[in-house]
């Protein structure tokens, strides 16, 4: 950040009082601007129709990871709620109608500033195609992930648990919730 989005005058970076980190202040008008870290909002959707469970993923068109495939997921937005944000992205990356079952994942990305949150889904019907974000979508089973092909460490971290939990589950045990830290960096990706 060079300047400020309250009076237009250049920021430095300073402690405030009362602070211990590093922020950029506002020296003409005073104001601290926090940065803080984003929040990314997915979904596992899961069809279980005749035959073997599998879960609808996208191929990424966009960078980062353009050619690999992910869950439905994106940046939450201003007033909306994590449920909303992770139907709304469903709909647009996978055009998919789902039913959401529980908050799956929290995984916690502090060098690139994000938290990871993943709801288990019911896919409601096999009516869905490739949003502008995605160059397909497709169901996959257990044995047909493309694993050496998934974008990103959280959605590779949450397929594991997932399927971990979805064979525990036909023993009796209920699906679990997650919440772990993932500290991998990827070839190319931003480091602070």
């Amino acid at each position: 950040m060079n300047f400020c989005s309250d009076c237009g005058k250049p920021v430095s970076l300073a402690v405030p009082p009362d602070d211990n980190r590093l922020r950029h202040v506002c020296s003409h008008c005073g104001t601290v601007h926090y940065q803080n870290p984003k929040l990314v909002v997915g979904s596992i959707p899961l069809w279980v129709g005749e035959g073997r469970p599998q879960l609808l993923l996208c191929r990424r068109a966009i960078e980062p990871r353009r050619g690999y495939w992910t869950l439905p997921a994106g940046f939450m937005e201003n007033e909306e709620t994590t449920e909303e944000a992770a139907q709304r992205e469903t709909i647009e990356e996978a055009g998919a109608r789902i039913a959401l079952q529980g908050l799956f994942t929290m995984l916690n990305v502090p060098h690139v500033h994000q938290v990871h949150l993943f709801y288990r889904a019911e896919l409601l019907d096999l009516s869905f195609a490739a949003g502008t974000e995605s160059l397909e979508v497709k169901l996959f089973s257990e044995s047909e992930i493309p694993w050496d092909e998934i974008a990103f460490p959280t959605v590779s971290q949450t397929l594991q648990l997932f399927f971990s939990d979805l064979n525990a589950q036909r023993e009796g045990r209920p699906f679990g919730f997650h919440c772990m830290d993932i500290r991998r960096r990827l070839p190319g990706e931003r480091s602070d």
